[in-house]
């Protein structure tokens, strides 16, 4: 927004904020009124509230919601036809058979979320949940069925940890750059601290969190009733499930070795790898290929597997709208300034290094929602202090993921990643403030807590 300047101190932008949240959290839980209107509502009189110009304000208000629903409405949309064809094929369930009988029911949880960390290596996390969620479904299903958040948070979790703490996420590779620091360095730790972490915070976390709040396994791919006698092989299923990591793969592998000067980025074929590895392209290979080999080739019809795209579109349309909302919501907190003035204040505190990167970090994500901005605005804000210091390799990298980790702490109803995981899973806004907030509060905290161990040795 050009030509206009906040002039409202951190004081009352925090104060506005937080009235905005406890109004969102009023009009859901107590009013009941519907997530995606509160929402749009909230954002516009946290707009007003905040002086944004009123001749800018849909513009800030739209282009937060579009912004948003475009990184996630076509992940959502085709992870959903992708599961509804593995469950309505019967693959779901096949492979749950095989987890259990090969890991057995105790050890299926851990597994299957130890599955979702090693496949949230190249893939980013919307991506990975959606295209996991219809086998997690389908085991939580197998062993009992109210028991989605043994299962669900667990590998959610798994996907969470992998995003925020190795590369090549971006959110780490920007951290690093803005830090100076070694990527490969930053992936070494990230990748030794990453596992401790998910244990804790999503495997240990989740056991916790399903004693205290058993829920149903929600239908969003269908039921395991009306399966098919001959569903396909397991190995059928793996392979379609891994296509979209084999091909994100390429994307992510390429960047990386181009960044290395391994190999030439502007090469013609790497940017077609690169373009069939675009998360949303490999997820609509992934479907096309998953309609003839789970659908056509088994004997659907063209008409059946229309019908099952369209009612699976229409069931996560609510999705899609309340996720890219709470994009707004979070964009109107940004274009206010909050995420300035706050930092300001933080840097001005004289705090350590690696305290400050999460300590920043963590309150500009609880303030404006956004963990990439949280962890961009970090590290303009503490690199000259970093590369100034003149640290080594490992310091300089734990302070990158110390920042990394407080971008993660607690995201609740201004992160559009709340809504995704809440809504996916079913989950009302207080269960999902009970469960998933409270585990990426853990996650952050453990991921600092190793962090400062790796700075205090090396």
């Amino acid at each position: 927004m050009d030509n206009w300047s906040q002039t409202l101190g951190a004081g009352p932008l925090l104060g506005i904020a937080a009235v905005a949240v406890a109004l969102i959290l009023f009009l859901v839980i107590k009013v009941r009124l519907h997530a995606f209107l509160v929402l749009v509502l909230v954002s516009l009189l946290t707009a007003l509230a905040t002086g944004i110009p009123t001749g800018k304000l849909v513009d800030v208000l739209v282009d937060g919601f579009g912004s948003t629903l475009g990184e996630v409405a076509l992940l959502i949309g085709f992870g959903a036809v992708l599961g509804r064809l593995i469950e309505s094929s019967g693959g779901a369930k096949v492979v749950a058979e095989a987890m259990v009988a090969r890991f057995g029911e105790k050890r299926a949880a851990f597994a299957l979320g130890l599955t979702s960390l090693l496949l949230g290596f190249p893939i980013f996390f919307d991506a990975g949940l959606v295209v996991m969620l219809p086998i997690i479904f389908a085991v939580a299903r197998r062993l009992g069925g109210k028991n989605l958040l043994l299962y669900g948070l667990s590998a959610a979790a798994a996907f969470s940890v992998m995003h925020v703490f190795v590369p090549p996420h971006p959110g780490p590779v920007a951290a690093s750059d803005l830090f100076g620091a070694n990527l490969g360095v930053v992936l070494l730790v990230g990748l030794v601290i990453a596992f401790p972490v998910w244990f804790v915070s999503g495997y240990l976390w989740a056991t916790v969190a399903n004693k205290r709040t058993p829920l149903l396994v929600p239908d969003l791919f269908g039921t395991d009733e009306d399966q098919p006698a001959t569903p396909p092989k397991v190995s059928t299923v793996l392979g379609v499930v891994a296509l979209p990591l084999v091909l994100i793969l390429l994307n992510t592998g390429l960047d990386a070795l181009g960044t290395a000067g391994v190999v030439d980025s502007d090469a013609v074929w790497v940017q077609g790898l690169r373009l069939l590895g675009n998360s949303p392209v490999a997820l609509l290979i992934t479907v096309l290929v998953a309609m003839l080999v789970l659908g056509k080739f088994r004997g659907q019809s063209g008409s059946a597997l229309e019908k099952l795209v369209e009612s699976t579109l229409g069931q996560v349309a609510s999705v899609m709208l309340i996720t890219g909302a709470g994009g707004m919501f979070g964009a109107v907190l940004q274009a206010s300034g909050i995420g300035d003035a706050l930092a300001s204040t933080l840097n001005s505190w004289g705090m350590p290094i690696i305290v400050a990167a999460y300590v920043i970090a963590l309150a500009l994500r609880l303030a404006q929602g956004s963990a990439t901005v949280a962890l961009v605005t970090t590290g303009g804000l503490l690199s000259p202090a970093v590369i100034a210091g003149d640290f080594g390799a490992v310091d300089t990298a734990a302070i990158t993921l110390a920042a990394a980790a407080g971008s993660v702490f607690a995201g609740h109803v201004n992160d559009s990643g709340f809504w995704l995981v809440g809504r996916l899973m079913n989950m009302d806004v207080t269960t999902t403030l009970k469960t998933w907030t409270v585990q990426q509060a853990i996650e952050s905290l453990v991921g600092f807590a190793f962090v400062l161990v790796v700075y205090a040795i090396f």
